[in-house]
């Protein structure tokens, strides 16, 4: 979708009276979208999941980026306490549930937001995953409201030729060989091989955090 469709799009949602939001996970190439909303209407809250588990560089980034775009940056995290976040024999559920942790984390307190909102922004790309191959720009989710897809045709190339263009800064563990950062415990450096997604949760038959499983409908 191009930067002025993107910005019909928007601009119809809010003649509808539509409450918007994003979220972001505030990884480099997660820049381009809240670079193309700030422009477009930096009042929309962009809500940032955290689980308490981030990458110290990510949550100073997330400020960094936050007053550089002058962006509405607000963050949610879940109502269970991380220290009760164990499963029965006592282990952090990060370590035996990963699924689990994640609902705990982040579908569960995203599931709220969708409670009080009309469309949620979202910047999934198809050439990330199979999972996010699937969707269309337009998804219903959960609650009545709409998942709108505007990054879903870029391709990785077109990210970065964005990020050169408007000279835009990077994620500093991107330097440090990280591709796909997430939660520090269940994120490692990208192996020469290996696709962008599968630097996170590896090992444990999960590329996806529920996010774009669980909140959409097909």
């Amino acid at each position: 979708m191009q930067i002025e469709e993107i910005k019909k799009q928007i601009e119809k949602y809010k003649s509808e009276g539509k409450k918007m939001f994003t979220t972001s996970s505030f990884q480099t190439h997660s820049l381009v979208m809240l670079h193309i909303l700030s422009r477009i209407d930096n009042t929309i809250p962009i809500y940032f999941l955290n689980t308490g588990y981030h990458f110290p560089e990510t949550v100073a980034f997330k400020d960094q980026i936050g007053k550089e775009f002058g962006l509405n940056v607000q963050e949610v995290k879940s109502s269970m306490p991380r220290y009760m976040q164990r499963d029965s024999e006592g282990r952090l559920l990060f370590t035996s549930d990963p699924d689990h942790c994640c609902y705990i984390n982040k579908t569960a307190p995203t599931d709220h937001l969708l409670r009080n909102h009309d469309i949620w922004i979202n910047g999934v790309r198809a050439d990330q995953s199979s999972v996010r191959k699937s969707f269309t720009a337009e998804q219903p989710a959960p609650h009545g409201t709409l998942r709108f897809h505007p990054m879903l045709d870029w391709t990785m190339k077109e990210i970065f030729a964005y990020i050169r263009e408007h000279n835009l800064p990077r994620h500093p563990l991107d330097a440090k060989g990280y591709m796909s950062i997430g939660c520090e415990p269940c994120t490692r450096k990208l192996d020469p091989e290996m696709q962008e997604r599968e630097a996170r949760w590896y090992g444990m038959n999960k590329v996806e955090c529920g996010l774009h499983t669980d909140l959409v409908k097909k």
